[in-house]
């Protein structure tokens, strides 16, 4: 089966081992494993952590970090410009492969804008994959590398430019029409009486 071109993996607000809730600003430890066909992530507490041992002993190991778990804000029910983030986030949810170089461009913005910071990058299936994280969230993202070739970039560039000016437009099922906008009824002026 093949591996997912990418995914979203929310950081957890308990330890996986013990089962504990994280407080805000506690430690804690990050473990990512391959296990195909997805790449696995486990969150536990310090104490778990240090119990546990060496985790790179464990069957299909790739990375581990620390982190600091930040209580997660109130829900405020806001509608909220689209950005390149929210863009990406709806990238991958969707999961449509024409969608691959738009989400790693936007990826690569994200980073270089200080938002996503790369935890990990290695090999799989032949192909080169990050693994991103947001920090203020936690969540991982994990991006395939679609080896754009320089003929490509500039038609992803103009659609990474669309998303980012229009947002994703809802996809259209199959038998389900689009209603054209209406357009406002045009005022008529009278008619200019020549003198």
């Amino acid at each position: 089966m093949p591996m997912n071109e990418w995914n979203i993996q929310s950081r957890a607000h308990a330890c996986e081992s013990c089962g504990q809730p994280f407080v805000d600003k506690q430690p804690y430890h990050t473990l990512l494993f391959d296990q195909p066909p997805e790449l696995r992530r486990s969150d536990i507490c310090d104490a778990c952590a240090q119990k546990d041992g060496d985790a790179r002993s464990r069957a299909g190991f790739i990375s581990h970090w620390q982190g600091v778990y930040e209580a997660p804000a109130p829900v405020v029910d806001v509608i909220q410009k689209e950005n390149a983030e929210s863009i990406l986030r709806k990238l991958i949810e969707r999961n449509d492969p024409s969608h691959v170089p738009a989400a790693f461009i936007l990826a690569v913005m994200l980073e270089r804008k200080r938002i996503l910071k790369v935890k990990e990058q290695f090999t799989r299936e032949g192909r080169r994959v990050f693994i991103y994280e947001q920090p203020k969230t936690g969540d991982i993202f994990t991006i395939a590398d679609p080896e754009l070739r320089l003929d490509q970039l500039e038609e992803v560039q103009r659609d990474v430019a669309q998303l980012l000016e229009r947002g994703l437009t809802p996809p259209v099922t199959p038998g389900e029409a689009v209603a054209p906008a209406e357009e406002p009824a045009a005022e008529t002026e009278p008619a200019a009486v020549p003198q």
